[in-house]
């Protein structure tokens, strides 16, 4: 890969990360190691974190990380939920790839690495899918075969894990993806607090299947880290369910002007 001339405006790669209520991540040290992979990297880029209105102390310790690593951005976003506030970051940045990544790095940022080649081939997206899933509950593992199922049927989606929050878009694309949201894109109200339902991915997806983009799906690594939100099996499946059906709606309305 040839590295982008400095002073040109436009790094190649955004990494665009959502916080809401991330202090003890970013006290365990994720913006250390996401910041130690990219400066040892041969081409030029941006981090964009993106507050989604948090309670707890992630707002200061961001601002204080970005004050003394080059590169690093910090915005204060209003509480939207995750899909709202990653969607704000991917309208920000000004990379010629834009990355969006949890800030708990469970998918650490080194597996960018696997997504290097796929650029270089000419993908429009490529997008990380969870291998093994350590830590995972089984009740966990049972719902996402079960989603696997449903979202095949009724969205004809291909992918073995769309939910994995590790996804790449070169900016042309995520301007065309984004542009099109409708379930979080034009609403942004739902969704309260850092988790995002399945619908955000569900449309990221769907939009990109159906412009004809290039999607390329690379087996990641990833890890289960700190508490995460306790799994209501009926309501968790309720929504995911619900996402689903909202997304085949839209399609079938013609919403998407695809």
């Amino acid at each position: 890969m040839q590295k982008i001339n400095k002073i040109n405006n436009e790094p190649y790669l955004s990494v665009v990360i959502p916080a809401y209520n991330e202090e003890i991540n970013i006290k365990r040290g994720v913006l250390d190691s996401v910041n130690e992979y990219l400066v040892g990297q041969n081409f030029t880029w941006e981090v964009l974190i993106l507050d989604d209105g948090s309670k707890d102390k992630t707002i200061e310790l961001a601002q204080g990380f970005s004050k003394k690593h080059k590169g690093f951005s910090v915005f204060s976003e209003p509480h939207r939920g995750k899909g709202g506030t990653v969607i704000a970051g991917m309208q920000k940045a000004k990379g010629k790839y834009v990355l969006f990544t949890d800030m708990d790095q469970s998918t650490p940022m080194d597996q960018f690495d696997k997504f290097l080649p796929k650029t270089e081939e000419g993908f429009d997206v490529v997008i990380g899918s969870r291998s093994g899933r350590p830590g995972q509950s089984i009740i966990r593992k049972t719902m996402a075969y079960g989603f696997v199922f449903l979202r095949t049927i009724i969205l004809r989606l291909p992918y073995k894990d769309t939910q994995c929050g590790f996804k790449l878009f070169s900016r042309k694309s995520a301007k065309e993806i984004f542009s099109r949201m409708e379930v979080f894109g034009k609403q942004n109200k739902g969704n309260a607090g850092g988790s995002v339902t399945a619908g955000f991915d569900l449309e990221t997806l769907y939009i990109a299947r159906k412009l004809e983009l290039k999607v390329a799906e690379v087996s990641v690594e990833w890890y289960e880290y700190g508490e995460r939100k306790e799994v209501n099996p009926i309501k968790d499946s309720w929504e995911g369910f619900r996402d689903l059906m909202k997304v085949r709606l839209n399609a079938i309305q013609g919403k998407y002007k695809i």
